[in-house]
């Protein structure tokens, strides 16, 4: 069984490609090209294209070119194509609005295009988000009209319907899941969580010395990456394609969050954290928390990390990155700075 994946080298992409290869997958993946490597996530499954039984191949491709997405098709021949490459940081896409509906969904539109004339029976898989949701009232479900609060949001809800008319227009199997946030050690340092944990950690060792963050009282259902890509992969062996959300179930303050975290490493964080307009929303979104009854009706699925032990495993990883660059300070080497540039 053949997989592709767009948005490979990001935490999703890598968690999912651990899964497919533990399942006897071939993966094939799509990176764009940068003048520095960009494939850390990845190093732990990666090997060298040259050995014999690899079963993790890259290609150089890009949602805003949709001959470099003909080509790998007709490379890769895939029987299942998962779609999860982005940009995909909300405040960013109100800097960056053109460049993220370019890829966000006229990327998407593109790439069905290619699956359209590459092959009827691939079944495909396309990335939503709760941000399409926005300011709709809570619990969020399949059913709940989307109500988007920013041009990410707009664009993956774009991407959405484009996905669901080619499904109904071609007969194509095309599912969409809806996944509300999912974290995990390997998301970004400028997500929120990942950018509190990691500040927290070189707070309590000494290596920085303010954080700076936007809305503390933005509330979001918070689930584990790990388990949320379980659920992409049981969408697509289902006999018929459908739409699902995928959530906890429970949602929670970035106050929330920064209380857990600071308690796990017996921190104050008030002390330390101070609030930056530049990271505020021109348009918030308030609460959103997820109705996934669906997924584990039909999916059998749910998740196994609640919010206290995710927290706990992203604190515990940085707190030893953290080590580390107290480590090489203390050798001579120069460790850099970080906080009131962060975004």
């Amino acid at each position: 069984m053949n997989a592709l994946i767009t948005g490979i080298t990001g935490q999703d992409g890598s968690f999912l490609a651990e899964l497919l290869l533990s399942k006897g997958y071939t993966v094939h993946g799509i990176v764009r090209r940068a003048s520095t490597f960009n494939t850390e996530r990845l190093e732990p499954i990666y090997s060298d294209p040259h050995e014999s039984g690899v079963r993790l191949h890259l290609h150089y491709g890009d949602l805003t070119d949709g001959a470099s997405l003909r080509r790998v098709l007709d490379k890769s021949q895939p029987d299942e194509i998962y779609n999860l490459a982005a940009q995909s940081h909300v405040r960013v896409s109100f800097d960056q609005a053109q460049y993220t509906a370019e890829v966000v969904a006229t990327g998407t539109l593109r790439l069905l295009e290619a699956v359209r004339d590459y092959s009827a029976k691939v079944k495909f898989y396309q990335a939503g988000s709760s941000e399409m949701f926005g300011s709709a009232k809570p619990p969020q479900s399949e059913t709940t009209p989307f109500e988007p609060r920013s041009p990410y949001a707009v664009a993956k809800v774009a991407a959405h319907w484009f996905a669901r008319n080619y499904r109904e227009a071609y007969g194509l199997f095309i599912v969409n899941g809806i996944l509300f946030n999912h974290e995990s050690p390997r998301r970004g340092e400028t997500f929120v969580t990942r950018k509190i944990t990691r500040a927290l950690t070189r707070i309590k060792l000494g290596l920085q010395s303010k954080l700076y963050l936007g809305n503390l009282d933005s509330k979001r259902d918070w689930g584990y990456a790990g388990d949320f890509v379980e659920a992409m992969w049981l969408m697509l062996q289902q006999p018929t394609p459908d739409d699902y959300v995928v959530a906890t179930g429970e949602t929670y303050s970035v106050r929330d969050f920064l209380n857990t975290a600071g308690a796990l490493l017996d921190l104050d964080w008030t002390k330390y954290v101070e609030s930056d307009a530049r990271y505020l929303r021109p348009t918030e979104v308030d609460v959103l928390l997820g109705d996934a009854s669906k997924a584990r009706r039909v999916l059998a699925w749910k998740p196994t990390v609640n919010f206290h032990g995710l927290i706990k495993m992203m604190i515990e990883h940085d707190l030893e990155q953290a080590r580390q660059e107290c480590t090489l300070a203390e050798a001579g080497h120069k460790v850099s700075a970080r906080g009131s540039s962060r975004q």
